[in-house]
């Protein structure tokens, strides 16, 4: 079996910090969220994987996962030009996937669960898809599905009114028959060729559709909330380590990971779960609070930080107390004395005094 990882589109919902790359980049525990996939499809002894990107900073992705070699696996990519929707990022992997069975995931989806069962039951079936179906709170931001006796009768995308809470995750179990249903497709109201519109084609065509409904966690990381909200459940997942050094009057308690060559130095507190990167100096009475990731490279100075994601090589400075938010690599935030305050903000930045 092989692996469509789809790492493309804009992440307008996550500026400014999709400005300069793909969201899927974006760091969840010091990891990119895409990376959460790569590992899931190897874990499951799928490591021929191919990635569809596009739109900013794409080619930060082949600069990030090279061939494959440091993860296990053998990548390759495929360009789409434009966000022309799932079901024609699929089509772009015709002569990739051949005759094969595949899996596709959209490498903004996190999934904390083995897929191995799945991956069995798909392939000893002789059904033409297996669906990943989770129960939501706001189901009319997805596909949702119906199922009457057991089986899947419907799948609307994004219903205003939607007829039940069954989303259809972004893991999907498919067959090369798929291709002759996509080109079927018509462009949807958006312009794009809707996976759900292929399924539902299927459906229609009375083939076999299986599904399993996970309880596990599952996240669609599409808002900076549902990121903050990944970034607390994969810590309190993690197993605590202490690679780094720490001096006197330090309290540490907690799932705490402390990476190599950082320093804690005096009077510093953290309660995890936290993860702190490599390289980074935390000093000067700086508080670092539960579900927060400090990426590489970064140094903190009297501040307050919690449910927070710091990526690398960040510099922070005052008397400040972070809540709730994401600050993106490079960053360097300082409280003068005078308390003055200068600003050098991209577009769509958010900021609370």
């Amino acid at each position: 079996m092989k692996g469509i990882i789809l790492h493309g589109g804009h992440g307008t919902r996550l500026r400014p910090l999709t400005h300069t790359g793909p969201k899927q980049l974006l760091p969840i525990a010091n990891k990119p969220m895409s990376q959460y996939c790569v590992e899931t499809l190897v874990n499951a002894g799928i490591n021929d994987i191919i990635f569809i990107v596009g739109g900013i900073g794409s080619n930060k992705v082949r600069e990030y996962y090279g061939d494959g070699e440091k993860f296990g696996a053998r990548f390759s990519y495929v360009v789409q030009d434009f966000p022309k929707g799932i079901a024609h990022a699929i089509s772009l992997c015709e002569n990739f996937v051949r005759n094969e069975k595949f899996v596709v995931f959209l490498g903004d989806n996190i999934i904390q669960r083995s897929i191995d069962e799945f991956v069995l039951n798909f392939q000893k079936s002789n059904s033409y898809a297996s669906l990943l179906l989770c129960e939501v709170d706001n189901p009319s931001q997805f596909g949702i599905a119906e199922i009457e006796n057991n089986k899947i009768s419907k799948i609307t995308e994004k219903p205003k009114i939607p007829p039940t809470n069954l989303a259809v995750t972004g893991i999907y179990f498919l067959t090369p028959y798929i291709f002759k249903i996509i080109k079927k497709l018509k462009p949807s109201w958006r312009n794009e060729l809707e996976i759900a519109d292929a399924l539902q084609m299927l459906i229609e065509e009375e083939k076999e559709i299986i599904y399993e409904i996970i309880t596990d966690f599952w996240k669609d990381t599409g808002t900076p909330k549902d990121i903050i909200d990944a970034n607390r459940i994969i810590l309190q997942n993690m197993s605590p380590v202490f690679n780094g050094e720490k001096g006197d009057n330090v309290i540490i308690e907690g799932n705490v990971m402390i990476g190599k060559g950082s320093i804690i130095k005096n009077d510093v507190k953290i309660m995890g779960p936290v993860i702190i990167g490599d390289n980074c100096i935390i000093e000067n009475n700086v508080i670092i609070g539960e579900n927060t990731s400090i990426g590489n490279g970064t140094h903190l100075q009297n501040c307050t930080v919690s449910n927070s994601i710091i990526m690398s090589e960040c510099s922070i400075n005052g008397e400040l107390e972070i809540k709730d938010s994401i600050i993106a690599s490079n960053s360097k935030i300082v409280k003068n004395k005078n308390n003055e305050k200068n600003f050098l903000l991209g577009e769509g930045t958010q900021i609370s005094l």
